[in-house]
C-alpha cells in the first residue's frame, strides 16, 4: 500500500476539514470579526460587497445575532457593534483560561512597580493576542487593549513566544509571508528574525527600544506550563527613555519582568 506524503497527508486533512464545515457558521464569525474590528455596516450592499455575503443574507445573520445579543444595534438600526452577549463570552471565556487569572495580580503588581503598563499575550498564526492588561496609576499608559492583534515579528511579546517555536514551525508561518517594517529596526527577513529571537532566548527576555513605535520602549518574558512549554509572554511597555540598553534602570526592569513571569510560570506549575 502507497505511503502518504506530507502533502498528500495535509491536503486530505483540509478536504476532511472542509467537508465538515458550515458556510453559513463561516458567515457569521467573518461578520462578527468585521464588527468587532470597527465595522458598522451602515451600508449593508458595501458591506456585503466587502465581506463576499449576499447581501439578503448579511441582513438575516445581522438580525439574527442581535436577536442572540451577539451584537447591538446603534443609532435604530443603521449601524452595529458587539453586544453584551459576546462580551459576556469573552468574559468567561478569559476567565476560565488559568493563565489569565493566575497572571493578573501579579501585572498589577508589576505595573504599580515599575510605573509603566503591562500585558499578557499569546500566538495566533503569525500574530499576538493581547488577552490582558493592567496599567499603573499615571497618565503615561499604554493604548493596547485586551483583544488587540499585532504582527509577532515585530513586537517583543511576539518575539519571545516565537522563540520557543520549533524551527520548522518559524520556518513554516514565514518562509513565504511578508514580515511588514514597522520600524527601522524591525526584523523584515526570516534569517533576521532568526537570529534576533535566538538572542531573546539566550537571554530569557526580548527588549525593544523603538523596534516597533518609535519613542515606545519594551521588555517581554515567557511564561510557561506544567509541562514546560511556553504558552504566553508578558511584557512592560513605556518611555524609550527607560529601556536604554545597558543601564540600571533597564536592568531592574529585566529582573523584575523576568520575576513576574517566573512567579505566573510557578503558579502554574512549572518547576524548571
Amino acid at each position: 500500500m502507497k505511503a502518504l506524503t506530507v502533502s498528500e497527508t495535509d491536503s486530505s486533512e483540509t478536504d476532511a476539514s472542509n467537508a465538515y464545515s458550515v458556510p453559513p457558521v463561516h458567515r457569521a464569525f467573518t461578520l462578527l470579526r468585521h464588527i468587532a474590528g470597527g465595522g458598522r455596516c451602515r451600508n449593508a450592499s458595501a458591506t456585503a460587497r466587502e465581506l463576499g455575503i449576499n447581501r439578503t443574507t448579511l441582513i438575516r445573520l445581522l438580525h439574527t445575532l442581535e436577536a442572540e445579543r451577539m451584537i447591538e444595534s446603534v443609532d435604530d438600526g443603521l449601524s452595529w457593534q458587539l453586544g453584551p452577549g459576546m462580551i459576556a463570552l469573552a468574559a468567561e471565556a478569559l476567565k476560565s483560561r488559568d493563565v489569565v487569572r493566575v497572571a493578573q495580580p501579579v501585572m498589577a503588581r508589576l505595573a504599580a512597580q515599575t510605573g509603566l503598563s503591562s500585558h499578557l499575550g499569546v500566538l495566533d498564526g503569525r500574530e499576538i493576542i493581547y488577552l490582558l492588561r493592567e496599567t499603573p496609576n499615571s497618565h503615561l499608559v499604554s493604548n493596547v487593549r485586551e483583544g488587540s492583534r499585532l504582527p509577532a515579528h515585530a513586537t517583543t511579546v511576539g518575539r519571545v513566544l516565537l522563540a520557543y517555536l520549533p524551527p520548522e514551525d518559524l520556518l513554516r508561518l514565514y518562509a513565504e509571508a511578508p514580515m511588514t517594517r514597522a520600524t527601522d529596526k524591525t526584523a523584515t527577513t526570516l534569517e533576521a528574525l532568526q537570529h534576533q529571537i535566538a538572542a531573546d532566548r539566550d537571554r530569557g527576555a526580548a527588549w525593544s527600544a523603538g523596534n516597533f513605535e518609535r519613542g515606545i520602549g519594551s521588555c517581554a518574558a515567557p511564561i510557561f506550563d506544567h509541562q514546560g512549554r511556553v504558552i504566553a509572554a508578558i511584557n512592560v511597555t513605556g518611555p524609550e527613555s527607560q529601556f536604554v540598553p545597558d543601564t540600571p534602570q533597564a536592568a531592574a526592569i529585566e529582573a523584575q519582568i523576568k520575576s513576574a513571569a517566573a512567579q505566573i510560570s510557578a503558579s502554574l506549575g512549572y518547576s524548571g
